[in-house]
């Protein structure tokens, strides 16, 4: 394992005495995953590290969160929603563990359009607050989507991938609706975490893209640093020491993840989405894509078909 970066692959290599109800084999290969699961096997701790997959937990039981250099001590119900770029760890303080979670790397979290709108939320961002404490009426209805998840994923429904993706929709607008993801306000953020909290919000409004006339602004770091009024050195700094990740690899990032939802949900064709995307030439968007994702768009539009047909 890496000191910096823990994978699912060593996630679930650490967890060998565990049965999931999906398979953790294919994990490392750019495969869309999910997995959910008790947590009575959490009476441990965990590496201080940053992830390369997102966990939602449901906990009962006291332990400590070390998260980005703070201390959170859970000693009632409460949810983790970590970021994954921001290292954190888990000590039990009590023998007694229970609860659960769902895992799902970026893949999952990219391939449907129905997860665009989390991402524009304060959900897994870095300044926003990893612990919500709940209320019986929130609890109750949280341990019954994960008591859902568990129920489905061990059924023999077949389409049950897309039914869990929904329960896990539906569990994270039930955080958004009364807004009790703790997003702090301008003044109570650092410099750095403003400007990347600034950064990230002009990233995603420019997403989704509606028409192929309407190509995106703003595609490198330079475009944001003028658009935030900061030197591009400066922006590169901050998002790198915060997220781990560089600007253009989190741009990139996101440029991919839009092209592979245009590619699955609109009839446009190739050229007309790497227009879309700021590729005037066709071949450059081919090269870029396939550079990303190991795959043309067009064999990636087809293998997504073939699975639907």
């Amino acid at each position: 394992m890496s000191q910096q970066l823990e994978t699912l692959t060593d996630f679930y290599r650490e967890r060998s005495f565990i049965s999931f109800p999906f398979s953790t084999e294919d994990v490392g290969k750019g495969k869309s995953h999910f997995n959910v699961n008790t947590r009575k096997y959490c009476n441990f701790k965990t590496p201080y590290n940053r992830r390369d997959f997102y966990k939602i937990t449901l906990i009962y039981g006291k332990g400590e969160l070390s998260y980005g250099g703070n201390s959170i001590t859970i000693d009632r119900p409460a949810l983790l929603l970590p970021c994954p770029s921001v290292p954190y760890a888990w000590a039990s303080l009590s023998g007694e563990q229970d609860g659960f979670y769902c895992l799902f790397n970026q893949e999952f979290f990219n391939e449907h359009y129905q997860f665009d709108i989390f991402k524009r939320s304060p959900l897994f961002k870095p300044w926003s607050e990893p612990v919500i404490f709940l209320e019986e009426k929130q609890r109750a209805q949280i341990h019954g989507y994960f008591e859902q998840m568990m129920e489905m994923a061990h059924s023999d429904y077949p389409y049950k991938y897309e039914a869990l993706r929904n329960l896990l929709c539906l569990l994270m607008h039930s955080l958004l609706v009364d807004k009790p993801v703790a997003e702090p306000g301008a003044g109570e953020l650092s410099a750095s975490s403003r400007l990347l909290k600034s950064f990230d919000e002009l990233l995603h409004q420019q997403f989704p893209l509606d028409s192929p006339a309407d190509p995106l602004t703003m595609r490198t770091p330079a475009d944001f640093a003028s658009s935030l009024n900061v030197h591009v050195n400066h922006l590169n700094h901050v998002v790198k020491s915060i997220t781990g990740q560089t600007t253009t690899h989190i741009i990139k990032s996101r440029i991919l993840e839009e092209a592979k939802t245009l590619l699955l949900n609109t009839q446009w064709d190739i050229s007309q989405v790497g227009y879309c995307l700021g590729f005037e030439d066709p071949a450059h968007f081919n090269n870029f894509f396939k550079k990303s994702a190991g795959i043309t768009p067009l064999q990636f539009r087809q293998s997504k078909m073939s699975v639907l047909i």
